[in-house]
């Protein structure tokens, strides 16, 4: 205690005094330290790489609270019940109902939910969303091009990316891990349903534009939906829009005989430019120029009106039937 009051005494005085007091610290490591670290090293390399485990079988894991902040960081509020069998699936659910079988629980005990119906529910609700949102979106484009670019809107690969990024992978209820993209994109329908069953569907509507429409945003459609015979779908646009008959003409052409041939052709209708393109030859310019213009006629360029993610679509303007 008496060298303490030393030590605040020679500080105080010190600082009355005007000095500047400088710390000087040092930092040990122990001898063992690195040769420890390097066989540890050496063994984890001589064992390979480790499967990855699931969150779910840590000791600090918690699922009500992640299932609650998972609802919380998108905004939304969830039965946690639902939102848990929305996360479940039914593979999963059948092998807790044979270990519970093994262990003697009764019968009336066995049963697990899983998110069958949810998942149902929930494909459901987008799909009406998805295409009631492009058909206001892209009014001029026909009904082939709004079937494929909501086929990609709601395909698994599309699905389960917006699911991975929303952190559903460690939230997940399956005899695999990590989940493969199929139980990605049904535990993204499954949270779907949920939410119409939670909030209302006014709510899941909501959720599939901003989560699942926007995977537009930026989008070349073309790279979506490329017309496989473009001339024969020109000619039919012009005929039922009475644009006339489409007409290509060569615009230009340099290097020809040469492996640096270039053609230019465009498609006129009633003497009005509807598209223009380039290619090795006189057929793929023609298809390039036909492309172009139904580009132009059904709005889908590149230079087109962004999309418009703050749309609120009324209910009945929705097909849920």
């Amino acid at each position: 205690m008496s060298s303490l009051r030393s030590v605040v005494g020679i500080l105080a005085l010190t600082r009355s005094l005007g000095c500047p007091i400088t710390v000087q610290t040092h930092r040990h490591i122990k001898r063992w330290v690195a040769p420890t670290l390097r066989e540890l090293a050496h063994r984890q390399k001589k064992l390979g790489p480790q499967k990855p485990e699931p969150r779910a079988g840590f000791v600090e894991w918690n699922e009500r609270s992640e299932l609650f902040a998972f609802g919380k960081r998108l905004g939304e509020s969830f039965q946690l019940p639902l939102l848990q069998r929305a996360f479940t699936e039914k593979s999963f659910a059948r092998m807790e109902e044979e270990k519970r079988r093994k262990l003697g629980i009764e019968e009336n005990d066995l049963h697990v939910a899983d998110n069958g119906d949810l998942v149902e529910k929930g494909r459901h609700i987008s799909k009406a969303y998805v295409e009631a949102f492009l058909q206001h979106q892209l009014p001029k484009v026909p009904k082939e091009g709004l079937v494929q670019i909501a086929n990609y809107l709601l395909s698994t690969d599309t699905l389960a990316h917006v699911s991975t990024h929303l952190g559903t992978k460690d939230l997940i209820h399956s005899t695999e891990y990590p989940p493969s993209k199929e139980s990605l994109a049904e535990s993204l329908q499954a949270v779907i349903g949920a939410l119409a069953d939670s909030s209302g569907v006014e709510r899941a509507f909501l959720f599939v534009r901003d989560f699942i429409c926007t995977q537009l945003n930026q989008k070349d459609l073309l790279d979506i939906w490329t017309p496989e015979e473009p001339l024969q779908l020109l000619e039919k646009i012009c005929t039922e829009r009475k644009l006339g008959e489409p007409e290509p003409r060569l615009l230009g052409d340099c290097g020809k005989n040469t492996v640096l041939a270039a053609y230019q052709v465009g498609i006129y209708g009633n003497r009005q430019l509807l598209g223009q393109g380039f290619g090795e030859d006189v057929k793929t310019a023609t298809e390039t120029a036909a492309i172009d213009a139904l580009q132009r006629i059904f709005d889908t360029h590149e230079n087109r009106r962004p999309f418009d993610f703050g749309l609120q679509l009324e209910t009945q303007n929705v097909r849920l039937a």
